[in-house]
């Protein structure tokens, strides 16, 4: 698969650790301080010199980055990074903190030596997750079934029962795999479909129908709270989600 790329200096293909995506971002006068949406996601960044963990949001976040700002990223589909990780997503929800908060100070430094020393630091940095990923136990696969009935439009209750899960069990799940209950995980999947639809042209009354909407103006409140911008900025340059560590590219334009 060819790079995905906006013209914003952002660029996006399938990693080689099969779980998540691979992007990289150079801030321009553009699209500084361009506005990260909720995804459900946790990426991992190398900025700075820097490793960076960029946890689950439940609004649009605006980093703050001089022009010039070069990020590579690890965007691990939700519920995949707390296992790599090894701490629970609810924790880093809302969070942009330092690898080394996670994992001990010497291996973070080795690992910043490897990618400061790579010509290839975004291979390098999908080599760390998959030497991580042998290391560790694998994702539970019930919450990627989880993640799959939500994404479908399935609701919470239809998606615990499909899981066999109770309602109490799935949502205690859902915090430490994907940094909220299932109830925001499903509005923020919701979310990012109907922006992908609208960004191929599809009218917004359209959209709001084949994405699970009650109506447009349902679609324009949830967008709203979610992100707290009017769907119309969010749908245009000054307002797309520019990935410094959330943000599917569905929601890069």
């Amino acid at each position: 698969m060819d790079d995905a790329w906006d013209g914003l200096g952002y660029r996006e293909r399938p990693s080689r650790f099969g779980q998540a995506v691979v992007w990289t971002r150079t801030v321009t006068g553009d699209d500084a301080g361009a506005a990260v949406l909720p995804d459900g996601c946790i990426d991992l960044l190398w900025v700075g010199e820097r490793l960076v963990i960029a946890g689950p949001d439940t609004r649009a976040y605006r980093p703050v980055a001089a022009v010039g700002t070069r990020y590579v990223g690890l965007r691990f589909f939700p519920g995949t990074a707390p296992a790599l990780l090894g701490v629970p997503a609810d924790a880093l929800r809302d969070q942009r903190i330092e690898l080394a908060d996670v994992w001990s100070s010497g291996t973070v430094r080795r690992l910043s030596e490897q990618l400061g020393a790579a010509d290839d630091p975004v291979s390098a940095l999908e080599r760390i997750a998959l030497r991580r990923a042998a290391e560790v136990e694998p994702p539970d696969p019930v919450l990627r079934r989880v993640v799959a009935a939500l994404d479908a439009g399935w609701s919470v209750g239809a998606t615990a029962e499909a899981a066999g899960l109770n309602a109490r069990l799935l949502h205690r799940r859902s915090l430490a795999a994907f940094g909220y209950g299932p109830k925001t995980l499903a509005r923020v999947l919701r979310m990012q479909r109907a922006l992908a639809a609208a960004r191929r042209g599809m009218p917004f009354a359209d959209t709001a129908a084949s994405t699970g909407f009650a109506d447009q103006a349902h679609l324009a409140r949830e967008v709203r709270d979610l992100t707290g911008m009017p769907l119309g900025q969010v749908l245009t340059r000054s307002g797309a989600a520019a990935p410094d560590g959330s943000g599917l590219v569905s929601a890069a334009g």
